[in-house]
C-alpha cells in the first residue's frame, strides 16, 4: 500500500515511518509548519529542518504553512493530504500518535472523508518501551523543546541516549511526567536513523529558555 507519513521530524513520527515501511511503500512525507509554537495538532521545534531529513530519507516532501489556530489548522491538514493523494496516489496516512485522542480522532475523521486508511503503529505503546525502541533501532535524536518542571536549559540539545532515558524514567516517578513527552514535556529531532542515507550534523544552534519552558533553535545543519 502506498502511504504518506505525517512527519514532524521527531522520534515518534520517524519510528512510525520505520514501522510502516516494513510492508508498505512510503510515497511521501507531509509536514505542517505552524505559525504558533503551541499548536494543538503539530510539533513545531526545528520543523523547518525536516527538509534535510527528507533528503536523507530520499523521500518526496510536501510542506504547508498553517495558522496553528485550534480546529482551523485541520483544514490545512486536509489540504496537504489531498495534495499527497493527487501528486503521489497515496492510499493511507501514517501518524506517530501515541495516546492523544484529540489528534488521532481528527486525523481519522479526515482520512474517513478522503477514503484513506489511517495507520497509527505506535498507538498505546508504553512510553518506556517506545524509548527503548529508539536505542534498539539505533535512532539518534536530540531534545529540541521542553515544557515542564523540572526541565532546565541543559536538556535542550541533549541526545536521547540510554542515560537520558534513565533520567526521564526517574522523572516519571518523581515528577509524574510522560517520559516520552506525550504530554508535550519534551520535543525531539532525529539526526540519524537506519533509513537515513546520511546523518545530520547540527553546527550552530541557540537555546531559548524561561520558567521550565524552552526550545532549541537550529540555525545551521548539514548532511554528512
Amino acid at each position: 500500500m502506498k502511504l504518506g507519513i505525517l512527519f514532524s521530524g521527531g522520534k515518534d513520527s520517524y519510528l512510525a515511518l520505520q514501522y510502516a515501511s516494513g510492508e508498505n511503500e512510503i510515497s511521501c512525507l507531509l509536514t505542517l509548519e505552524s505559525k504558533k509554537e503551541d499548536s494543538w495538532m503539530f510539533h513545531t521545534p526545528a520543523i523547518e529542518w525536516t527538509k534535510l531529513q527528507a533528503e536523507a530519507l530520499g523521500l518526496n516532501h510536501l510542506t504547508k504553512e498553517t495558522s496553528g489556530i485550534k480546529e482551523e489548522e485541520l483544514g490545512d491538514l486536509k489540504s496537504i493530504i489531498e495534495s499527497a493523494v493527487s501528486k503521489h496516489s497515496i492510499e493511507g496516512i501514517v501518524t506517530g500518535a501515541l495516546a492523544s485522542v484529540y489528534q488521532s480522532t481528527r486525523i481519522q475523521k479526515i482520512c474517513n472523508e478522503l477514503n484513506l486508511w489511517c495507520f497509527n503503529p505506535l498507538w498505546q505503546m508504553p512510553q518506556n518501551v517506545l524509548l527503548q525502541e529508539l536505542i534498539s533501532n539505533n535512532i539518534e535524536s536530540i531534545i529540541t523543546g521542553v515544557a515542564a518542571e523540572p526541565f532546565d536549559a541543559s536538556w535542550l540539545g541533549r541526545p536521547i541516549d540510554s542515560n537520558c532515558i534513565d533520567n526521564l524514567l526517574t522523572l516519571e516517578s518523581s515528577h509524574r511526567i510522560n517520559p516520552a513527552g506525550e504530554g508535550g514535556e519534551i520535543e525531539s529531532f532525529v539526526i540519524n536513523a537506519p533509513l537515513f542515507t546520511k546523518s545530520i550534523s547540527v553546527t550552530k544552534s541557540q537555546k531559548y529558555y524561561s520558567n521550565f519552558s524552552g526550545r532549541l533553535e537550529i540555525q545551521e545543519a548539514f548532511l554528512q
